[in-house]
């Protein structure tokens, strides 16, 4: 699938817009951005310092216009109103062309606070389509009390030592947050959260199998990272067997480092973990 952000020039809000939604790395998407004037401008030294802040390099981008290769994108996301209303009168299909959120204002010229809420305003809405299910037809929501079936029934699939309902109801009446990925209307995986104070901790990521190699672990996990995000955190952090490679490589693609390792974490069979923790930025990156 091949999606295309699209602003004025190019230089400020679908570069950012871009950069967070490959961020993600969710499975088989090609994310491009696109101006409507664009003259091959370098993106706007705000845009980048704001990316910068939460972890995302954009300062290589160079702005683009339009080109033939671009018109099969399936969904192009434009910043206003005006932008879609311009490749819909182009001759693009009006079902391909949709405005970001309410729209996006463009913050050229402004200062550095502007494009942080530019940027605040471009994430939020890329989070709406992504676990809404617009991208591709899974869906990832809070988990509730008649989710709780499936998580265990995925527990036992999954684990060696897998969490009873009853376990699974008592976390969530305490304080972990279950997220669960569905594909119409049946469960396809899910994850936890637990946090206390500023540092949030992944209990368990399962996908039945039927679901994997789709992007719902990667979707799941990204899900966790969102809500650790906008809860202030300061890091969150998750054990992984040492020998899953498959999943140590997901999550070194969604930045999280090896911090450590705890010796004989598992059972079933025995085996050490690797501790891998994800920090967020929220720093004046300027000189």
């Amino acid at each position: 699938m091949k999606v295309i952000f699209v602003c004025t020039g190019n230089t400020c809000r679908s570069p950012m817009a871009e950069g967070y939604l490959k961020s993600m790395h969710l499975k088989d998407l090609v994310v491009l951005s696109r101006g409507l004037y664009a003259g091959g401008d370098a993106v706007s030294e705000n845009s980048a310092y704001a990316m910068e802040e939460i972890g995302i390099d954009i300062k290589s981008h160079i702005s683009k216009g339009l080109t033939p290769d671009d018109l099969d994108a399936d969904y192009f996301i434009c910043m206003t109103p005006s932008h879609a209303a311009a490749l819909i009168g182009a001759g693009i299909e009006r079902q391909k062309v949709s405005v970001l959120g309410n729209g996006i204002p463009d913050p050229f010229m402004k200062d550095i606070s502007k494009y942080e809420e530019c940027r605040d305003q471009i994430i939020s809405a890329i989070d709406d389509l992504v676990f809404s299910g617009y991208f591709f037809p899974v869906t990832v929501s809070i988990a509730a009390k008649e989710d709780i079936k499936d998580i265990a029934r995925l527990e036992m699939q999954c684990f060696a030592e897998p969490w009873s309902e009853n376990a699974i109801a008592e976390s969530m009446a305490a304080s972990t947050v279950f997220f669960i990925a569905k594909q119409n209307g049946k469960t396809a995986g899910y994850i936890g959260v637990s946090h206390a104070a500023d540092e949030f901790y992944i209990t368990n990521i399962a996908v039945f199998e039927e679901y994997r190699n789709m992007g719902v672990g990667t979707l799941l996990l990204n899900r966790a990272i969102v809500f650790a995000r906008d809860n202030a955190a300061a890091f969150i952090s998750l054990e992984v067997r040492c020998s899953n490679t498959a999943a140590i490589g997901l999550y070194k693609l969604l930045n999280f480092k090896e911090a450590g390792t705890r010796k004989n974490f598992y059972t079933n069979p025995k085996e050490d973990a690797y501790i891998f923790t994800r920090r967020f930025l929220d720093v004046d990156t300027r000189d």
